[in-house]
Parts: C-alpha cells; sequence; structure tokens
C-alpha cells in the first residue's frame, strides 16, 4: 500500500524539495503551505505520517499539532529554524514524535519519516509475545495499535505507544532513559532526557489512575508493575 506523506511547509522551495524526495521513495505526497490548509487536507484525506514545520500563516505548527492530536494518534515530524530548548519540548509535550531543526538533511528527514513509518507497521510478535498484552488493567493491541486502561480506550500519541509497549514487555525491570532513546528513536537521536521526561509525563496523564504503574527509579530510570 501507497503511504502518505502530508509536508506542511510555507516556503514553496523547501516543500518542493522535501515532496521530490520523498516520491522518489515511492510515497504519495500531500502539501500544504500553511496551518489552515493542513487542517482541511488531514480531515479530508488519509494520511501515514506528517512532516510539519512550525512557523506558519494562518495557524501556526503548534497550532496544528494540538488540534490533530485531540482525534489523531498520526506520526508527527515538526520542523523549526529556532533551536531554543523549551520549543523543542513544547512541540513534545503536544504530541510530536520527533523534531528537526533547519536547516536539515533531506536524506535524513526521509530515514526519520521511514523509521517512524516502520515501528508502525504490523510486526511479528517476538518471542513469546502475543498479539495482545495486558498487565494492571493496561492492554496492548498491536495490530490495531490501540491501548486500553480498564476497558476504556486510550488515545496515545505514536511515542507514547512505544515507550509504554517497552515497558510492559520489560515488566519490573529497570529501563535507562538512554535505552528509551535507542529503542524508540535510535543511536542519531538529537535531544536530551528531558524529551523522554515529557513524553512519559503526557503517558502519565493519559493513564490516569494507572499512572502508578510507571514508577521513577531515582538517578536510573523508570519501571513498569502492575498496580491495583
Amino acid at each position: 500500500m501507497q503511504r502518505t506523506i502530508l509536508i506542511v511547509e510555507d516556503e514553496p522551495i523547501l516543500r518542493e524539495i522535501m515532496k521530490d524526495y520523498f516520491i522518489n521513495e515511492g510515497f504519495d505526497v500531500l502539501e500544504a503551505g500553511d496551518g489552515k490548509e493542513a487542517l482541511s487536507l488531514f480531515q479530508e484525506r488519509e494520511v501515514h505520517l506528517i512532516i510539519l514545520d512550525i512557523m506558519l500563516p494562518e495557524l501556526d505548527g503548534w497550532s496544528v499539532c494540538r488540534r490533530i492530536r485531540k482525534s489523531s494518534n498520526v506520526p508527527i515530524i515538526m520542523l523549526t529554524a529556532r533551536v531554543d530548548e523549551d520549543d523543542t519540548l513544547l512541540g513534545f509535550e503536544l504530541g510530536a514524535d520527533d523534531y528537526v531543526t533547519k536547516p536539515y538533511s533531506p536524506p535524513i528527514l526521509l530515514a526519520r519519516a521511514k523509521r517512524l513509518l516502520d515501528s508502525r507497521a504490523v510486526r511479528e510478535p517476538a518471542d513469546d509475545m502475543s498479539d495482545r498484552l495486558e498487565s494492571g488493567g493496561i492492554a496492548v493491541h498491536f495490530p490495531s495499535r490501540t491501548v486500553t486502561v480498564n476497558g476504556t480506550n486510550c488515545n496515545l500519541t505514536h511515542t507514547e505507544f512505544e515507550i509504554l509497549t517497552v515497558f510492559m514487555k520489560n515488566k519490573g525491570i529497570v529501563i535507562t532513559r538512554e535505552q528509551l532513546i535507542t529503542k524508540i528513536w535510535g543511536y542519531d537521536f538529537v535531544g536530551d532526557e528531558r524529551t523522554i521526561n515529557s513524553h512519559i509525563r503526557n503517558l502519565r496523564h493519559k493513564l490516569g489512575d494507572k499512572s502508578k504503574c510507571i514508577s521513577t527509579v531515582v538517578r536510573s530510570g523508570y519501571k513498569f508493575e502492575d498496580y491495583v
């Protein structure tokens, strides 16, 4: 199945460069030059990943990301010419999955997009894992990438889903922040441990009472355990 990328960038030249790279790799590409057009396209078409610039006319990237996250966990890569660390953290707190600072290498951006998409693909269960994992009232269904908490649907972003899966597959084992970064983003991740903190804070909020399943181990990392 051909996968569709939505590129949201107000600079036509940059948008055209990205479009060419993705089309050459067999992707279908949708383009938007402002935030409102991006939301309109997202509502009209099936989109598998969004590349979203922050500084946009009509509606900025943060606002677009916030609105999309109300109804979808589609992977989002945010683009910015700003290097303020707080801006990066805000993007992650709003639900972005990755963050790329301009100027960037189009092949690297393409590789990051492919990694996000490939990690969403249905994979054969590893070892003795089935297509469903359940612990402490939290259930993960891998083929549909859905999560329920006490039987109620819990809408997680791509990265939140991946973090929860790592925790549940390693129940009772301390997972360091470095291990999480390697498992989810890979060795070429650009950022720091505060990024992980933001995603886990969002994940805990969405898990509600079951957030106590994820405990912080001081100076070590995190550990997932059943909580009744």
